[in-house]
C-alpha cells in the first residue's frame, strides 16, 4: 500500500499545484515510485493522455515531475466551466454532460466511487501518492458532499500539509481562520503548515512563525520563497497580471499579442513562445487596446461562440480584421480561435451555445458546425505541415467540439493529421490563406515543436527585414522540475515530511 500525503490550501492560487509537483519530483529523486492525485479539478487548461482521454494540465505536469505518463486516474473528475454557474463534467477522461453548480453538487456522491476506484489503482502501483486539494477546506457551504478536500483526506487516511500565501497579505489570519472552521477530526489531520511566496528577511518573519505554532499547536515545516524564474505549467485561468507584466517587456524583436478570451483554454500553448529571447509576448485583456504586433493569436476557448461575440462587442474583432486585411500583421488561430477565423459558426442544436448561428471573422473561407450528437474529439496527434516557411512533422493534441468545412478557393490545407492516439489517420488539422498570413489549426501544442516554432518566428523576422535567428531557445521542462525541487527541498524540513508520511 502506498504512503500518502495531502497538500491543501487556505484558498485558490496559494501554490498547492506547484508544491505537489515539487514533492513529486523530490520523492522521485529519492528513489520512490510516485503519483499525483487530485480527485476533482476545475480548470480550462487540460491535457490529453496517450489513449485520448482528457485530464487536468496540472496533474499531467505533476506526473511529468514524477517521471510518469499522465493517466486519468490521477484526475478522475475534471470540471471545465462553460458559464459562471455551469461546467462540462468530465469523468475518467470523457464528458458526461453539462451541469449547473447545483446539479453537480447533487451528483457528487455518485462521483465518489469513481474517485475511490482511481485512487486504489494508483495505490497498487506506487510507493507514495501526493494528493492535492482544491480551493479551501474551510468552505463550510461545500462541506456536505465534499469530494476533494477533507473528506478525501479522511477517506484515504492522508496527513495534510496546509499552505498559505504570504504574498497577498493576511497569511496568519488565513491559516488560523481556516483551522478554526475545520471540524475537530479534520483539524487533527493537519500535521504541518507551509508558508509560500515569501520575499523579505526571514528573521523578521520568525516571530510570526513562532506565534503561529503556539496558536495552532502545528509545526511550520517550511517557508518557500517567491520565485519568478522557474517555469511551471499553470492550472487555472491565466492571471491577467502576467499579461500586463509582459506588456512592459518590449525587448523582443518579434511582437506577439494573444487575445485574452473570457473562456481562454490551454494557454500553455504559448509557454515556449514566451521563452524565446527574440519574442515580446503580451496578453490583451478586457479594455486594453491591440497594439501594433507582428502576430495576433486567437487562442483556444471552451465557449467559442460566446468568446467570438466578446470579440465583436469589445471591438477586438474589427481591429483584428483591419490589421489582417491591411497586411500589418499575421493572425494565428488555435482550436476555438481557428473556428473564429471562419466565415460562420453554427450550433443548431445548442451543443455549446444558445446562439444557433453567427458570422465569424471571415478571414478563412470556411464554416464550423457543432452538433449535439458529436463526440468530443480528444487525441494526441501527429501531423505533416506544408507551409512556405516550414515543411515537416509536428505533434500535439486535439480537444474540441465542432467540425470545420472549407469552400473551394481562398484557402489551402496546410496541416494534415496522420496519426490520432497511435492510429493512422488522414484528415485536415488546419488551413491557411494563400498568402499564409492567416493560419488556423486544431492542434494544441503546435508551438511546442522547436523546428516549427523557430521557422515561424524566422518567417516573421524575414517580413521585418531581420536575419533569421535559426536556433530555438525552448524550455527544458525536466530541468525546470529539478530547479523547482531544489528550491522547495532547501526551504522545507524534508525530514519532518518523511516523518509525517511514515506515521
Amino acid at each position: 500500500m502506498a504512503k500518502r500525503i495531502m497538500v491543501q490550501g487556505t484558498g485558490s492560487h496559494v501554490g498547492k499545484s506547484v508544491i505537489v509537483a515539487a514533492l513529486c519530483r523530490i520523492f522521485t529523486q529519492d528513489g520512490h515510485r510516485v503519483a499525483p492525485f487530485k480527485s476533482q479539478n476545475m480548470a480550462l487548461n487540460s491535457h490529453v493522455t496517450k489513449d485520448g482521454l482528457e485530464m487536468g494540465r496540472a496533474q499531467a505536469f505533476q506526473a511529468f515531475a514524477a517521471r510518469k505518463d499522465p493517466t486519468v486516474e490521477m484526475n478522475p473528475i475534471l470540471l471545465k466551466p462553460t458559464t459562471d454557474i455551469g461546467a462540462q463534467v468530465i469523468v475518467r477522461g470523457r464528458p458526461v454532460g453539462n451541469m449547473s453548480a447545483k446539479e453537480y453538487h447533487e451528483h457528487k456522491p455518485k462521483a465518489l466511487s469513481v474517485v475511490t476506484d482511481c485512487f486504489e489503482k494508483l495505490n497498487r502501483e506506487n510507493d507514495i501518492i501526493v494528493i492535492e486539494g482544491a480551493g479551501s477546506p474551510a468552505e463550510i457551504n461545500l462541506r456536505e458532499n465534499d469530494v476533494v478536500n477533507m473528506s478525501i483526506a479522511k477517506l484515504f487516511n492522508a496527513p495534510v500539509l496546509l499552505v498559505g500565501d504570504i504574498d497577498t497579505g493576511g497569511v496568519f489570519a488565513w491559516i488560523v481562520g481556516t483551522l478554526e472552521l475545520l471540524k475537530k477530526e479534520e483539524r487533527e489531520l493537519v500535521k504541518g503548515l507551509l508558508i509560500n511566496k515569501f520575499r523579505g528577511d526571514i528573521d523578521i518573519l520568525k516571530p510570526g512563525l513562532d506565534f503561529l505554532e503556539r496558536k495552532t499547536d502545528i509545526p511550520v515545516i517550511g517557508v518557500i520563497p517567491y520565485f519568478r524564474d522557474i517555469r511551471i505549467q499553470e492550472e487555472d485561468s491565466l492571471p491577467l497580471e502576467r499579461g500586463q507584466m509582459r506588456a512592459v517587456d518590449d525587448r523582443g524583436e518579434v511582437r506577439i499579442e494573444v487575445i485574452y478570451l473570457p473562456h481562454i483554454s490551454n494557454f500553455t500553448d504559448f509557454d515556449c513562445l514566451e521563452a524565446e529571447n527574440d519574442v515580446s509576448l503580451r496578453y490583451v485583456g478586457r479594455g486594453e487596446g491591440i497594439g501594433e504586433p507582428d502576430l495576433i493569436i486567437i487562442p483556444g476557448s471552451k465557449s467559442t461562440i460566446d468568446d467570438l461575440l466578446y470579440l465583436k462587442n469589445s471591438g477586438y474583432a474589427s481591429q483584428i480584421v483591419e490589421r489582417a486585411r491591411s497586411k500589418k500583421c499575421m493572425v494565428f488561430g488555435i482550436c476555438g480561435g481557428y473556428q473564429m477565423l471562419c466565415s460562420s459558426i453554427m450550433d443548431p442544436t445548442g451543443a455549446e451555445s444558445s446562439v444557433k448561428e453567427t458570422g465569424g471573422l471571415g478571414l478563412l473561407p470556411a464554416s464550423t458546425s457543432f452538433e449535439s450528437h458529436e463526440v468530443k474529439i480528444t487525441n494526441q496527434v501527429r501531423a505533416t505541415v506544408n507551409l512556405g516557411f516550414y515543411e515537416g512533422e509536428v505533434k500535439g493534441y486535439e480537444i474540441h467540439m465542432g467540425r470545420t468545412y472549407f469552400r473551394d478557393g481562398g484557402a489551402k490545407n496546410v496541416f494534415t493529421i496522420t496519426e490520432r492516439s497511435g492510429k493512422d489517420a488522414l484528415d485536415s488539422g488546419g488551413a491557411a490563406n494563400f498568402e499564409e498570413d492567416i493560419i488556423g489549426t486544431y492542434i494544441h501544442g503546435i508551438f511546442d515543436n522547436d523546428g516549427f516554432r523557430r521557422a515561424f518566428l524566422d518567417c516573421i523576422r524575414a517580413k521585418k527585414g531581420l536575419a533569421p535567428k535559426s536556433r530555438s531557445d525552448g524550455i527544458d521542462w525536466d530541468a525546470e522540475c529539478d530547479r523547482l525541487a531544489k528550491i522547495v527541498r532547501e526551504s522545507v524540513d524534508m525530514r519532518m515530511i518523511y516523518e509525517i508520511l511514515n506515521r
